[in-house]
């Protein structure tokens, strides 16, 4: 490894990391810079003012965690714009909830620039010259990216400010043409003069709080108050490996880090049979013991030794008590990268599906965090106080005896933690490569169903379960994108990108 490895899930950002790794950047800016580019190349993934967390390690160093996951805002506004539209995914269909009133407090701008500002090694405007070439000259939509926009086609319609980016003489932009987002690379060129500053409490958030109209929840307090975290990782040592994730009140780490620990206390043997076991308790686990909307890090009382002991014993008697599935679309992305001083970034980015409605002057879709049924387990709307949204986002690194190992993470909302869990026990337990770590055929666990793509065993009383097979590699099951010291690996399901340099 001369410069570094890089994953991220399109061409144009992976080879914007690799450029500035070759300008003389850590894989901080690497990373930074190939968010700000999927921006535009992911744009139905990711956004600016959508959140997102980093896990970071600063040359081998302990890993931390860099939260700026969104927060919901301080008010309820009852009289705000929220709705749902159907997403047709051909076998299924599903609702979404967008509008005004689904835009949670953002983080991703801020917290990408701390990270840049307080890690990297060069200046944020190298940092942001590819993301701004990217949005200004446009990117080719690829396959997957053509078959994201069919699916949330309602969302890219809903009104003309997003109407105006995503469609040509009243068409849908399709695979092979080009996307372009002039306003964005704009609003990035303002970024570089004026600072992040400038959107949370300057001239540039008076243009979003006139754009939202008092039809949203939002209020220039809630920018005003945003911060960011860093904080200590959750971890877990797990077949002479240590496993680093994030932290709450992220529910998506703490979870994974649980139902490792059901796996490893158990003594069982860890195939699909006994993983699918560990997924239903892990999610009885959250649903039993996250009961107050307003407890930010109540999620950590799954670890209370006299509650782990409760769900472990019925994980032993395959006590198995399948519920209503809560699904989700997944819009999210992750890069990983590892350059040549061991440094090490795993970062985790989304904007849900977005709230249908673009920034014109600054070509950003806001997020629809609070639209999104996982992050509300409470149902939408209902808290008295601003918090963090409890996110799967959920990024990993494994050592060995204080070495990196393999750095990886995945998009995909709550089917972030079982794509992460499987890439770990293939790693880990079954011995297999990165790259058949990843491309292994997946199984997810939700509620009363198990969904499982093609060619993936195993055997459990059927009677008292819905089965949803996938023919072939879904986007459905994630989309982990992963490095290691010597290798590089992006998901086929969401066509990433890797390199080795």
């Amino acid at each position: 490894m001369k410069y570094g490895n890089i994953s991220t899930g399109s061409e144009e950002a992976s080879l914007a990391a690799k450029e500035i790794l070759r300008f003389g950047g850590n894989a901080f800016d690497a990373a930074v810079s190939a968010i700000f580019v999927s921006m535009t190349s992911e744009f139905a993934l990711t956004g600016a003012f959508g959140g997102g967390t980093m896990l970071g390690v600063k040359q081998n160093s302990t890993p931390f965690i860099y939260d700026f996951f969104v927060n919901s805002p301080i008010k309820n506004n009852k009289n705000c714009e929220f709705f749902n539209i159907n997403v047709d995914f051909g076998e299924t269909s599903q609702k979404f909830n967008i509008g005004l009133g689904s835009i949670a407090t953002p983080g991703n701008l801020m917290g990408l620039i701390e990270i840049q500002k307080k890690y990297g090694k060069l200046d944020i405007k190298d940092v942001l010259q590819n993301a701004i070439y990217i949005a200004n000259n446009g990117v080719v939509i690829t396959s997957y990216q053509g078959y994201i926009m069919s699916l949330i086609k309602p969302i890219l319609e809903n009104d003309n400010s997003t109407n105006n980016l995503f469609f040509k003489n009243n068409k849908l932009l399709k695979e092979g043409d080009t996307f372009k987002n002039i306003e964005f690379g704009n609003f990035l060129s303002i970024l570089i003069k004026e600072g992040h500053n400038y959107f949370y409490k300057g001239d540039g958030l008076n243009i979003i709080l006139k754009f939202l109209d008092n039809k949203s929840n939002l209020s220039k307090n809630d920018f005003s108050d945003y911060q960011t975290f860093e904080r200590k990782a959750e971890s877990i040592n797990f077949n002479n490996h240590t496993i680093y994730t994030n932290s709450s009140p992220s529910h998506g780490g703490p979870l994974i880090i649980f139902l490792l620990k059901i796996l490893r206390e158990s003594g069982v043997k860890i195939d699909n049979n006994s993983l699918i076991s560990a997924m239903d308790i892990t999610s009885k686990a959250r649903e039993k013991t996250c009961v107050n909307p307003n407890l930010e890090n109540e999620i950590n009382k799954i670890f209370d030794r006299k509650n782990f002991k409760k769900f472990l014993n019925h994980f032993k008697n395959n006590i198995l008590d399948f519920s209503k599935p809560i699904d989700g679309f997944g819009s999210t992305t992750h890069v990983s990268i590892i350059d040549k001083e061991n440094n090490a970034a795993s970062i985790t980015t989304t904007n849900g599906e977005g709230c249908g409605y673009t920034i014109p002057e600054y070509g950003i879709m806001m997020n629809n965090m609070l639209g999104e049924e996982d992050l509300n387990p409470f149902g939408f709307h209902n808290w008295n106080k601003k918090r963090r949204l409890p996110t799967m986002i959920s990024p990993i690194i494994i050592t060995k005896n204080n070495k990196l190992k393999f750095i990886f993470g995945s998009g995909g909302s709550n089917r972030i933690r079982s794509a992460n869990i499987q890439v770990i026990l293939n790693l880990l337990i079954h011995k297999m490569s990165l790259k058949d770590s990843i491309s292994k055929s997946r199984l997810h666990l939700e509620g009363d169903t198990l969904f499982y793509e093609s060619n993936t065993e195993f055997n459990i009383n059927k009677s008292n379960i819905k089965l949803k097979p996938f023919k072939k590699k879904s986007l459905f099951f994630g989309g982990v994108n992963a490095v290691s010291p010597k290798s590089s690996v992006s998901d086929e399901r969401r066509g990433g990108y890797s390199i080795i340099d």
